[in-house]
């Protein structure tokens, strides 16, 4: 499904009373449209439209990436580490509208830049019911550690 914005007419029909006095409702109209692209914009932006949302949290030992991606066979999921990125791919296969129509696929990505205190030897992912979770193990020597101080 794709939304499609629809834009009102600019043009502007002035009352004759108020030929030289502005109208206090002059740029409502202006502003409730700048409202409503700032607030839904991404859902008309094409740009944004081949990405999804992500998940992060941590714990002491991990930092963890989780992503929902119904629909999405374990085949075409797709996961690098590159250069302090952490890239996800994934290709979800739609069956044709109509019969005769070929088969609609579409392709996501999303990159996030991780921390170097993570140990990307370890990295692990898991996809289970169209969640997938990439765990990104902390290096020993990042991890918090807890310091006795002596009371003399």
């Amino acid at each position: 499904m794709r939304l499609v914005r629809y834009t009102y007419p600019t043009q502007r029909i002035l009352e004759p009373s108020s030929r030289f006095q502005p109208s206090p409702w002059a740029g409502l109209e202006s502003e409730i449209d700048r409202l409503f692209e700032t607030a839904l914009g991404g859902f008309t932006n094409d740009t944004a439209s081949n990405r999804f949302a992500v998940d992060l949290y941590e714990d002491k030992d991990n930092t963890y990436v989780r992503a929902e991606l119904p629909g999405v066979s374990r085949d075409d999921i797709g996961v690098e580490m590159v250069e302090g990125y952490l890239t996800i791919t994934a290709a979800r296969k739609a069956p044709p509208a109509k019969e005769g129509a070929e088969e609609e696929s579409f392709s996501f990505s999303r990159s996030i830049s991780i921390s170097e205190d993570i140990d990307t030897g370890k990295v692990a992912a898991s996809y289970e019911n169209g969640v997938l979770t990439v765990t990104l193990p902390k290096r020993e020597e990042t991890k918090p550690r807890k310091i006795n101080v002596a009371v003399k």
